[in-house]
């Protein structure tokens, strides 16, 4: 059978694609990956849809007992990750033959790694999702976290040829302080001068009270005009809601559709993925851009994941053909000795 067995889960790991888009309106969380270009990457490597479900793996990484032969490509933060015991490469295709063993440690660097697969995770669809959302017990493989001796089903299509890979100059070098940029608002006129400038000009330490529906920051407190409460309105990642006690909360993939608490900025898209890899401890600060500039900036991170998909496409289609070269003159060859033998 097509399967894989997680015979150690690590500490927090999960079924995730590119989420539940389309039912916030009837309080259904989006939930996905957190750091959508490591799950973007790691699909394209195996010859998948970008946003096809990976699983995805927080501060620790599970052992993976595979029961077919696979192909599959880790990116994201370095879990020193090793097939039998044996160090392997992240942001390139891997072969695992039915019975290896894959093993993920702590993080090195970053938080979160991502485990793409070539045949895909055979989990059901939950409004055209496969994401798991633990606060609802949804999606996934039994809207959870992932356990020991859990098993996933995999697909039928054979794996892909093994070599194709991302370029050294396309993969994140995760820091521990990051500046991120966002657009101001839609509340930014609930704070006085002095908050803006507070919150522009200082810097942000990530709490130990960060998950994957918000980031609750420590450092200077932003003063509102007259009060934190609004009336509830949508939630997008990355939106920065300051509650009562001043200090900001940048909400994320498990965000809650609506929130009640002023919001003074939203952090843009490109940047989600670099905050993803931050845990606690790490700091930021906030660098202001126009939405004009959002969507420019936007423009040229999608331009650059359409040129790294289509350097993998080229590389695997020059794999492929070296590979049927390859296999055409040994056939020659073996015919030739066949021949001399008759």
């Amino acid at each position: 059978m097509n399967k894989i067995i997680i015979t150690k889960a690590g500490l927090l790991t999960t079924i995730q694609d590119r989420g539940r888009w389309g039912y916030q309106q009837y309080g259904i969380s989006v939930a996905g990956a957190m750091d959508q270009f490591a799950m973007n990457v790691a699909n394209l490597i195996v010859g998948n849809n970008k946003d096809a479900a990976v699983l995805e793996c927080t501060y620790s990484g599970p052992e993976i007992e595979f029961c077919c032969d696979e192909s599959i490509c880790l990116t994201g933060a370095d879990m020193d990750p090793k097939i039998n015991g044996n160090p392997v490469q992240m942001w390139t295709s891997l072969l695992l033959r039915a019975g290896d063993k894959l093993t993920l440690k702590g993080a090195k660097n970053g938080l979160r790694s991502y485990i793409a697969f070539s045949r895909q995770l055979d989990v059901s669809l939950i409004m055209g999702s496969k994401s798991t959302y633990i606060r609802g017990k949804l999606g996934g493989l039994h809207g959870d976290k992932l356990s020991a001796g859990d098993e996933i089903g995999l697909g039928e299509k054979d794996p892909n040829y093994v070599g194709s890979y991302l370029s050294k100059e396309h993969i994140p070098n995760y820091k521990s302080h990051a500046n991120l940029r966002v657009v101001m608002g839609p509340q930014d006129d609930c704070f006085t001068e002095e908050a803006l400038w507070t919150f522009l000009n200082s810097t942000y330490c990530i709490s130990t009270d960060a998950d994957r529906m918000g980031y609750r920051l420590d450092g200077p407190t932003i003063q509102h005009i007259e009060g934190a409460d609004i009336i509830s309105d949508g939630i997008v990642m990355g939106s920065i809601q300051v509650p009562g006690n001043g200090l900001p909360i940048i909400m994320m993939s498990d965000r809650q559709t609506t929130g009640g608490y002023t919001k003074i900025a939203t952090v843009i898209t490109s940047d989600l993925s670099t905050l993803a890899q931050m845990g606690p401890g790490s700091t930021v600060e906030f660098s202001r851009v126009s939405v004009e500039e959002s969507h420019s900036i936007y423009k040229g991170y999608m331009n650059k994941l359409t040129e790294i998909e289509a350097a993998i496409k080229s590389r695997r289609f020059e794999l492929v053909k070296t590979r049927s070269f390859v296999l055409t003159f040994q056939e020659k060859i073996y015919n030739v000795e066949v021949n001399e033998i008759l």
